[in-house]
């Protein structure tokens, strides 16, 4: 006996859009998924939550690096972010950076409050609707504030940080992605390549990770002994790095805004750039030292993933390997650039992001093709070098040196009127940083020994010893001590 035939087919079938309404249609008369595929929804979703994986890797990554008195107060920043951000992406951030009437440098506030955000197609690819390109963009813009307030390590405050992520986000972030990704920015108009966030993301906070740390000026003890320390917890340094590399694949291969060939190949390159930067850094670190770094490993590892990410929907996946030999070599010769400048950037913030974010731009000049950007189907360009379109190297240093200005310069503004403004000094006292930002600022501890030391050994406010010719805390001790603290 023959099967029935199906009144209907299992799926809902793709039809054009069609809508005029800002919103895509009226959701009680009509089905407003018709027009865009199921997997494509389902595909950025999954890489929205990866993209937020990755903002507890960089608090991870960051307490890590510090000492242990002020580890707990850069987890505590790198989460807030997503907060502050997603409270300022609602309401006017995604507006002034992908309404669909923006101008070349700004967005309107045509969305204020994600209005008329839900079926329309979104201004970053047709593939997908306004509301979920919002979500996801809006984990961009709270990583990369997340990225830069790394630079008030173990001596800034967390009040004046917190005003400053909302702040820097809308007067620096915004325009930039702006003129980077909205059909109608600038830099877009013109024929800058930047897939999933060389320009917006790395040089951005790299360069606002600079002018952060030389407007809060150098830690206690900078250029002695007081600050020749090992990172305290290697560990969650390469628990940090796993969840930045997990979460890169949503970062990157997620901005093909669909479940195509082009999300797969930028998935591909993503990992090849991670592991080849990864071992790069590694043997570096090596010849010197004769020591197979673990946090050498992670830095190359991360210094990779910023190379090729502007790059990883625009290139063959044999190029990666040069991105992550390129990547890792300049990231780890520019953690020099500190000492030569002056500058206390305490977490290599600016040689990781903004010197690989500037690789990866002008190396995309060199290795962008046409027939990889057109893998979803639908993406044409005239390519890089490979396709002998010279004049994309101009496009990328433009796009390049334009950002780097802008977001140091409007950082320093920034920073400067905070600093002028009562109650949002920038930088903790003395005693705060001797004493830890954790406890002076938190008063919660990433160690539960860490109180118990302070038990044992005293008030760490009070001056009870000297330590080479200067008053210092027994947390201070502790710090410079090659013995273990208890339970360490």
């Amino acid at each position: 006996m023959a099967s029935p035939t199906p009144t209907s087919p299992p799926f809902v079938p793709l039809v054009p859009f069609n809508s005029t309404d800002k919103t895509g249609g009226n959701s009680v008369k009509d089905d407003l998924n018709v027009a865009f595929q199921s997997g494509d929804m389902a595909w950025v979703i999954v890489a929205t939550a990866l993209v937020l994986l990755m903002i507890p890797g960089v608090g991870f990554f960051y307490s890590g690096l510090a000492r242990r008195k002020s580890a707990l107060s850069l987890i505590w920043l790198s989460v807030m972010t997503v907060a502050v951000v997603s409270f300022q992406w609602f309401f006017w951030g995604y507006s002034l950076t992908f309404s669909h009437t923006a101008g070349k440098f700004i967005g309107n506030l045509d969305n204020f409050a994600f209005r008329n955000t839900l079926g329309t197609p979104s201004v970053g690819s047709k593939k997908v609707p306004d509301l979920l390109f919002a979500i996801y963009q809006g984990m961009f813009a709270a990583i990369t504030v997340a990225l830069a307030i790394g630079a008030v390590a173990e001596r800034g405050r967390m009040l004046p940080a917190v005003i400053f992520m909302l702040v820097w986000s809308t007067v620096i972030y915004d325009p930039i992605a702006c003129w980077t990704w909205n059909p109608s920015g600038w830099s877009n108009r013109m024929g800058g390549l930047d897939f999933a966030g060389g320009t917006p993301v790395h040089i951005s906070s790299g360069s606002a990770a600079l002018a952060y740390s030389i407007m809060l000026g150098k830690r206690r003890g900078h250029g002695t002994h007081e600050l020749n320390y090992r990172p305290h917890n290697v560990t969650h340094v390469v628990i940090g790095t796993v969840f930045l590399w997990v979460g890169w694949f949503g970062f990157n291969g997620g901005s093909a805004l669909s479940a195509s060939l082009r999300a797969v190949m930028a998935i591909a390159s993503t990992n090849l750039a991670a592991s080849v930067g990864g071992i790069t850094w590694c043997v570096l670190d090596y010849r010197l030292e004769r020591k197979w770094s673990t946090v050498g490993f992670c830095s190359g590892v991360i210094a990779g993933l910023v190379a090729i990410t502007p790059a990883s929907g625009y290139v063959p996946s044999w190029s990666a390997v040069i991105y992550g030999v390129v990547g890792g070599f300049a990231c780890n010769y520019a953690t020099k650039l500190k000492f030569v400048l002056g500058v206390d950037d305490a977490l290599d913030i600016f040689a990781e992001h903004a010197i690989g974010g500037l690789v990866g731009n002008i190396l995309t000049a060199f290795f962008a093709a046409d027939y990889i950007a057109h893998l979803d189907g639908y993406t044409v360009i005239p390519g890089g070098w490979l396709n002998k379109h010279w004049v994309q190297l101009g496009y990328q240093l433009a796009d390049s040196v334009t950002g780097f200005s802008y977001s140091f310069g409007g950082t320093c503004i920034i920073l400067f009127i905070m600093n002028l403004i009562p109650g949002l000094s920038l930088r903790a006292s003395e005693e705060a940083e001797i004493l830890g930002i954790d406890d002076a600022e938190i008063g919660e501890f990433a160690y539960d020994y860490v109180e118990l030391t302070r038990d044992v050994a005293g008030d760490p406010t009070e001056s009870i010893t000297k330590y080479s010719g200067e008053h210092v805390s027994p947390m201070d001790i502790q710090e410079k001590s090659a013995s273990p603290l208890p339970h360490d």
